[in-house]
């Protein structure tokens, strides 16, 4: 029978501490919690009247000082597992929360997931190879010691790095020990616990390296859990649904996110607001509820980036910094045929091959095959191809031999468009000005990852005017940039006028535009 010991780590709300300890435990799982011993003596006190009777609660048996990026968040965790290990010998499972977390599943679904998925629930990737860490510091939180805290005392942080580099004092990682990295936010299993409060006892070397590294609550757990249980029964994500900001800080959820929430495939959720109060009570009971069924969509993390999105795609104009030197030559001329309709596109190339000798290919930037030839690693991935885009235009010029090239892009990247445009190369613009159902909208939002099978009808019809409008808002940015060479076909327009448009855009003769406008099908969905 699984039953869960959550590991509490929080310093304030205490009455939203009692609430969630006695939520916890209704549904004869255990909490252990750890109160910050920052936080005003009073409040530990309330919190430890309430419950210090209730025999599925425990607590730390010492109370540390915890600061954001120190050894002591790590600390503080492994005295509230201690005390749960002791405390709660029933316990199959040890979950890792915060006092902003709360459930978004019920407790008879949680058990019953651990039951079905044995294992292991930890983000645990590598160090140096992955690109988990986006800002900030790296290899420095480990090979240089960390004394000060960044956010209280930035002055003697940044000084004692700076002095550790200068005179090169590096310490060597234990060499057993592959660092892997994570979210802290984690559920391992009884005997994993044991063997790591046993590796803990047993390594006092590796606990003096993490205790001076720089944010070890994402490395500490994560490598020791990698270090001693198989790979193949780890399963490499959290549990508990998070979101961040451009800025790396965590999303809020607020009263109106409860059924977002409930679709999402995880147990629980952070964080969730302090002033969500009809949001918090309605999750409080979720956890109690029995015979509930929950449908998965799991579209939360792809509809707040393309939301948080909106409006900044397309936005940054400068050139790539890779692609300041070099240029694709006065002598070169680029067509780019700019289509959210990427199938209208293609019928356009493919008969601009028929028809002319001018080369004519795909969506190179979005697409592995696009027509390319064999270029070699250039043009490996779509990565690669982007950046290295010029680069990879001056190969296929050669290869084609060539001074004219034909390449579909999508609107979206406005700032690839830019780009080559600020060329010496001459660069023609040709936009297919399209329409957009909603039968085409509810395939894009699939297409795209937006929406799934399991996405409830309701959310999918009102996405369809948001999207419709970053449609549109799409076409609006590329008309506003005034392109000098600029061209547009579209299926409401008489055929001689695409037909003229054409013929501006090829540099062809007005029969071959003629037959290239009036291609079969072309705007046909």
């Amino acid at each position: 029978m699984t039953r869960i010991a959550f590991i509490l780590l929080t310093h304030k709300d205490p009455e939203g501490v009692i609430a969630q300890a006695r939520r916890l435990t209704a549904t004869g799982d255990f909490v252990s919690i750890h109160f910050d011993a920052s936080a005003p003596e009073r409040y530990f006190e309330r919190i430890h009247t309430a419950l210090k009777d209730d025999p599925g609660v425990t607590f730390a048996k010492r109370r540390l000082k915890c600061g954001w990026g120190e050894w002591s968040l790590v600390a503080a965790t492994l005295l509230a597992v201690e005390a749960a290990v002791e405390a709660f010998p029933e316990a199959t499972h040890f979950y890792m929360l915060s006092g902003d977390c709360m459930p978004v599943k019920s407790g008879e679904y949680a058990h019953d997931f651990l039951a079905r998925h044995d294992g292991d629930f930890i983000e645990s990737f590598d160090f140096f190879e992955s690109d988990w860490i986006k800002t900030g510091i790296k290899e420095e939180r480990l090979v240089y010691r960390h004394f000060f805290n960044e956010r209280k005392n930035k002055w003697l942080f940044y000084t004692s790095l700076d002095l550790q580099r200068r005179f090169r004092i590096r310490r060597n990682i234990p060499s057993d020990l592959q660092v892997m990295i994570g979210s802290q936010w984690w559920c391992l299993r009884r005997q994993t616990i044991q063997n790591l409060l046993n590796f803990c006892r047993e390594r006092r070397d590796v606990m003096r390296f993490f205790a001076t590294t720089w944010i070890p609550d994402e490395t500490f757990f994560q490598t020791l859990v990698a270090h001693l249980v198989p790979k193949t029964e780890i399963h490499r994500r959290t549990l508990t649904f998070l979101m961040f900001t451009d800025y790396g800080m965590p999303a809020t959820f607020y009263n109106d996110h409860y059924d977002l929430l409930l679709r999402q495939d995880y147990l629980f959720a952070r964080k969730i607001s302090a002033e969500a109060l009809e949001l918090r009570e309605r999750l409080g009971a979720l956890w109690q509820a029995n015979g509930q069924e929950f449908v998965i969509s799991d579209e939360g993390p792809r509809l707040f980036r393309f939301l948080t999105g909106r409006g900044r795609i397309g936005r940054r104009f400068a050139p790539r910094f890779w692609e300041s030197e070099g240029s694709l030559g006065r002598n070169q001329m680029v067509h780019l045929i700019v289509a959210k309709k990427w199938h209208i596109a293609k019928r356009l190339t493919a008969r601009i091959r028929e028809l002319t000798t001018i080369p004519a290919l795909d969506y190179v930037f979005d697409e592995q095959e696009a027509n390319l030839p064999w270029l070699g690693g250039v043009a490996s991935s779509l990565t690669k191809r982007q950046r290295h885009r010029r680069a990879l235009l001056r190969l296929l010029f050669d290869e084609y031999e060539s001074r004219q090239m034909v390449l579909c892009i999508d609107p979206s990247a406005l700032s690839l468009i830019t780009d080559f445009v600020g060329d010496k190369a001459e660069t023609r613009i040709l936009f297919i000005d399209n329409e957009f159902d909603d039968d085409y909208l509810r395939g894009h939002m699939g297409r795209i990852g937006l929406t799934g099978a399991t996405t409830p009808a309701d959310v999918v019809e009102r996405l369809l005017p948001v999207v419709r409008a970053d449609l549109d808002q799409e076409a609006e940015r590329l008309r506003d940039m005034n392109f000098e060479r600029f061209q547009v076909i579209a299926d409401g327009q008489p055929l001689d006028q695409n037909a003229v448009s054409l013929e501006r855009f090829l540099d062809v003769s007005p029969e071959i535009a003629q037959d290239l406008a009036g291609t079969e099908h072309l705007f046909a969905d």
